[in-house]
């Protein structure tokens, strides 16, 4: 059987008032109506699906039983259960079709919310009908989860440890988290047992972190790095050579003559790892910087350019 996640299907948040869940249903409901999309099955079956999730969402009573049975058990979308497994064998459940004539039901629906369906949620959450009393017995692993993590372009590059906070199974704590060298933007870092806690005993979840890369004085655009780099107008006027840090090197950068703000210098082989090993190439970033504060030799040569420009 099939947990069926009724917030997802209406496209609404746990948290959404009744009003906002009855606006998503008549939207979607006037989209998937079978007037308007005669012939579709796939329509057909998506405007039951909403049926159904406004059945149990849009009675205030049904969505009360639906989210305490959805947080007891962490069951997630699509999630495939043996009901026999929970203490819900040999009970007989069949499609009915609701007032409105939209069509049958899911069993999920009929077993749960289903009339004179086979599980009487009161019951099951009374202090009669604990998980034990149920026959709640089997060991449930917990939920995995994904956590978005934030490092520097020269953290990936290098590999790094950082402390995070993160809220696992057990409560908040603090953990050294270790980046592998070159791990890719969206690449995941597992953080085992650190996910949904398990049920009766179950193993937890484990935990992923998304690696999203910030921007601080090095932008990562693919495998290429992006690094600014100030010049004085006289240098980037004459050209010259300007030495540039980087996480793992130090180098000599060639400045050509006549450069203007804003123009790249390509580095080739001195960007960020690719997918395949290989690393991409460093665009040095040329900003003109003018002096704050002139020495009255410089100013003297500036007036004379000037008048050298009229």
């Amino acid at each position: 059987m099939k947990y069926r996640d009724y917030y997802e299907i209406l496209g609404v948040k746990k948290d959404a008032t009744q009003d906002q869940i009855k606006k998503a249903y008549r939207k979607l409901a006037k989209q998937y109506h079978p007037d308007a999309n005669p012939g579709n099955k796939k329509a057909e079956e998506k405007f039951k699906e909403i049926n159904e999730a406004y059945e149990v969402l849009g009675d205030e009573e049904k969505r009360k039983k639906y989210d305490r049975f959805g947080s007891e058990f962490n069951f997630t979308n699509g999630f495939d259960f043996d009901p026999s497994q929970f203490g819900f064998g040999n009970m007989r459940y069949e499609y009915r079709t609701n007032g409105s004539g939209a069509g049958g039901f899911s069993d999920f629906f009929n077993l749960f919310f289903g009339e004179g369906g086979g599980i009487n949620l009161d019951d099951l959450f009374s202090s009669r009908g604990t998980r034990g009393s149920w026959g709640f017995g089997q060991n449930l692993r917990g939920e995995d989860k994904e956590a978005e993590i934030q490092i520097s372009v020269a953290e990936g590059l290098l590999g790094s440890e950082k402390r995070i906070t993160i809220q696992g199974p057990d409560g908040r704590k603090t953990i050294s988290v270790k980046i592998p060298k070159g791990i890719q933007p969206g690449g995941k870092i597992r953080l085992a047992n650190q996910g949904g806690k398990g049920i009766n005993g179950g193993a937890n979840g484990d935990l992923y972190l998304v690696v999203k890369f910030k921007e601080d004085e090095y932008a990562l655009k693919g495998s290429d790095i992006y690094k600014k780099l100030e010049v004085t107008p006289w240098m980037a006027a004459l050209g010259g050579e300007a030495q540039v840090s980087l996480p793992d090197t130090r180098i000599i950068v060639k400045i050509p003559q006549g450069i203007r703000s804003g123009n790249n210098i390509r580095i080739p082989g001195k960007g960020y790892y690719n997918s395949i090993g290989g690393r991409g190439d460093l665009y040095i970033t040329i900003q003109i910087n003018n002096p704050e504060h002139l020495t009255q030799r410089q100013r003297e040569l500036y007036q004379e350019l000037m008048k050298l420009d009229h």
